[in-house]
């Protein structure tokens, strides 16, 4: 036997279900979250949009002009800072006595911070600048001394029948080829950089590059200038002033010549990324070409009328091989010197 339901309840939870349909379906949203779960959950981003915007319109924003009125109990309310009456220690700030504060200066970064590039020196002002002065000296002397340095080259590799067709220099002459030993002594120094990056490391204890070139400077120019004195010192015990001299200019004059020789694989070093190796065999080739012809000169000036060729070999090994094996010693001692070891 089937019961039958009873028609009040259902026609009330119908009623009921009838109230709440209609409430929801006439209730305004107060919330775009709202708005779009009315929506079907296929609907597209377009469609949500004019949804909300249908709901939603934008108004004017108008803030308070009327003074801030919270202040602490008991105390009276603030006053503003562009009230001119104000004293200076209500303007100022903590940190308005810091020299490092400074709000002219806008803060932020805008980006994200790039990778600095590592030092080159290929990019360095200086030694670009170095280079450059190096070039121009030379384009200088060709100018003005090419006659001057064409006698001297000529003078370099003939045998002198006396003394008087020696011929003398002036002092102007005599700066010229100061500043090309010079010149040879700074390219000298950048190619020991190089050599000293290369075969020791990249670490120092001083502060820039520039104070390592010039310490290398300093030991090629105190090489040179140790090499003059002992041949000063040597020759004008055993041999007369003239032909010390002599000697003395022809030896200035093969520094000046292996500077013009070390200046072009210099820029192929420092711009070209040339082998270290291949500059290392260049520079010994330069120095032993350099060391034949230095051997030639003090024969030919103190050795040719007495023909004795061990009392030569000891004179050139004991001014030479021995000054320049010590300058090599003296540079590994200063590089372990100022080298951080890890």
């Amino acid at each position: 036997m089937l019961l039958r339901q009873d028609s009040l309840t259902i026609q009330q939870g119908s009623s009921v279900s009838e109230t709440d349909s209609v409430s929801h379906k006439t209730a305004r949203p107060q919330t775009p979250y709202q708005v779009l779960r009315m929506l079907p959950k296929d609907a597209t981003p377009a469609q949500q949009d004019s949804a909300v915007q249908s709901w939603f319109q934008p108004d004017e924003i108008h803030y308070s002009s009327q003074p801030d009125t919270l202040h602490l109990p008991g105390h009276s309310k603030g006053r503003s800072w562009k009230d001119i009456s104000l004293p200076q220690y209500y303007k100022e700030t903590f940190f308005a006595t810091s020299s490092m504060f400074h709000p002219e200066i806008e803060g932020g970064q805008y980006g994200v911070a790039g990778e600095p590039l590592p030092y080159t020196v290929r990019n360095d002002n200086l030694i670009t600048s170095m280079l450059l002065g190096c070039f121009l000296l030379m384009l200088f002397v060709y100018a003005h001394f090419h006659r001057f340095i064409a006698r001297q080259y000529r003078d370099l590799f003939l045998i002198p029948h006396g003394m008087d067709s020696v011929f003398t220099e002036t002092s102007g002459e005599l700066r010229i080829k100061i500043l090309l030993c010079l010149q040879t002594f700074l390219l000298g120094a950048v190619f020991v950089y190089f050599l000293t990056k290369e075969y020791v490391g990249d670490t120092f204890i001083v502060s820039s590059d520039y104070v390592l070139i010039f310490i290398f400077f300093g030991l090629l120019l105190g090489y040179m200038l140790f090499k003059m004195l002992a041949y000063t010192m040597v020759n004008y015990v055993f041999f007369d002033g003239k032909r010390n001299g002599q000697f003395l200019r022809s030896l200035l004059l093969l520094v000046a010549t292996q500077g013009i020789l070390f200046y072009p694989v210099v820029l192929l070093l420092v711009y070209f990324d040339l082998p270290i190796q291949t500059v290392v065999y260049y520079f010994l080739v330069v120095l032993f070409l350099g060391k034949i012809v230095v051997f030639y000169r003090a024969y030919v000036i103190f050795f040719r009328q007495n023909v004795f060729l061990l009392q030569i070999f000891l004179y050139f090994c004991a001014l030479e091989i021995v000054p320049f094996v010590s300058a090599v010693g003296i540079w590994a001692l200063v590089v372990d010197i100022l080298k951080v070891n890890l």
